[in-house]
């Protein structure tokens, strides 16, 4: 337990050497998870922040475990704040549990229309993993 381990002056330029560029990070994967519409948008009045909406935007989602209607409902906000509604509660347990385990969960946006006076947006809901 005593003995130190000894490295060569070249091994220790090659380690000096390999942080150049920053500490290595890891593998980092998106795993796609689900597609789904936004529930609850009928509820906000989301006219104005439509016009605002690009396909592809950043999504957030944000666990809400004291939802009185929902333990496990999830909000969604776009990437400027905007508060756009909830995943559907059909479809929100498996991704609840994640998020509660401290899995980072982003959305993006796929689409928005309206159908008669819904507006119904479209996301695909991914897992960061590492």
């Amino acid at each position: 337990m005593n003995e130190i381990t000894k490295f060569d002056p070249e091994t220790l330029l090659a380690l000096a050497e390999s942080f150049k560029n920053g500490v290595p990070l890891p593998h980092i994967k998106e795993i796609f998870l689900i597609e789904t519409h936004v529930a609850g948008t009928s509820y906000l009045n989301l006219d104005e922040i439509e016009k605002t909406l690009q396909n592809g935007e950043f999504i957030k989602l944000i666990r809400e475990p004291q939802n009185t209607y929902d333990s496990l409902a999830i909000l969604i906000f776009d990437s400027k704040g905007n508060k756009l509604g909830y995943v559907p509660r059909d479809k929100n347990e498996v991704i609840a549990r994640l998020m509660d385990a401290g899995k980072f969960i982003f959305g993006k946006l796929i689409t928005r229309e309206y159908v008669n006076n819904w507006l119904m947006i479209t996301v695909q809901i991914y897992m960061r993993d590492m």
